[in-house]
């Protein structure tokens, strides 16, 4: 979920609605950054945007607006940035091909591919999901935020699999509702370095901001709560891995990225949080999300889907099999 809206107005005159308070303690790994840089990291926008709302005011450390965007920040620093909500006509693009799973009037389910982008974010504006599925469904305009309309849950760039769109403002709500009550089922094949020990388990550890980089993630005891079930499907001893099962009970960014990481066996191909160098071929992590189960927002019924894995895994397992 976004950060809380304002409960005041600022000095650049916005109404509350128009604006969203990001707030962040500078880890130490950021300790000594100049502050437009940070606002750049911790609100997801470009450095000159980050100038821009520094210049406007918009920004406080420890409560006081800083002189320059040049300013050095320190560990402990309280920050808060108040970024405007800027509505972005987002232009339909045909060439973006949208494999869709399930379509009714009230949500769609769609395969997304590797390597493309769901939404719209910091230096891409064009050639994401949303923007192919504005062409087709261009109804999803005004449904949940503007810049991600439909949008209730996202895949990483190099994660393929399903996800599912609201196409209306209550079914919007309805899907938001069931991830924050964990009723959502979604489940990811994965290959993992190395031999996982017990044939099941669950990694019940919070994550946030690397204190090593700020642009990953960690697990880190003020983090929020994070729960990945997993269980092993298949082992390759001779290639020193093992495909594995991961069922999501929360969804935080690189979730199954770091947890699997964290107990020692990170995704193959995930070179971020740390996979050996041997990929087996791959240019993405081996991360696919194959079944996704919710309930119905109009109906009520209970749904599921599945997606097989696509030809870049499943090469690879053929691969391990032979």
């Amino acid at each position: 979920m976004g950060p809380k809206p304002l409960s005041q107005a600022n000095s650049a005159g916005d109404d509350p609605e128009d604006q969203d308070l990001v707030r962040e303690v500078v880890p130490a790994v950021l300790a000594g950054e100049r502050i437009d840089r940070l606002v750049s990291l911790v609100a997801d926008i470009s450095r000159s945007e980050a100038a821009e709302l520094l210049a406007e005011g918009r920004v406080r450390v420890n409560g006081s607006v800083p002189s320059k965007s040049s300013q050095r920040v320190g560990e402990g620093d309280h920050v808060e940035v108040m970024v405007p909500i800027r509505s972005t006509a987002l232009t339909p693009d045909v060439k973006i091909e949208v494999s869709i799973v399930h379509e009714d009037d009230h949500v769609l389910v769609v395969d997304k591919p590797a390597q493309l982008i769901v939404h719209p974010g910091s230096g891409v504006d064009s050639g994401t999901l949303v923007h192919g599925l504005l062409a087709r469904y261009p109804d999803l305009v005004g449904v949940g935020e503007p810049e991600r309309p439909g949008i209730v849950h996202r895949l990483d760039k190099g994660t393929s699999g399903l996800l599912m769109v609201a196409r209306t403002t209550a079914a919007y709500d309805d899907l938001t509702a069931q991830l924050v009550a964990r009723t959502v089922g979604r489940r990811y094949s994965t290959l993992v370095a190395g031999s996982v020990d017990s044939e099941e388990g669950v990694v019940d550890a919070p994550l946030g901001r690397s204190p090593r980089q700020a642009t990953l993630r960690a697990v880190v005891a003020d983090g929020r709560p994070a729960r990945t079930h997993y269980r092993v499907m298949a082992r390759f001893p001779d290639a020193d891995c093992c495909l594995v099962e991961c069922r999501l009970e929360t969804g935080r960014t690189h979730q199954i990225r770091v947890h699997m990481s964290a107990i020692g066996h990170p995704v193959i191909g995930d070179h971020r949080y740390g996979a050996p160098t041997e990929s087996f071929g791959l240019k993405r992590p081996f991360l696919h999300a194959k079944s996704l189960g919710f309930r119905h927002p109009s109906t009520g019924d209970e749904m599921e889907f599945k997606s097989p894995l696509p030809d870049d895994l499943s090469g690879v397992l053929d691969g391990l099999n032979t």
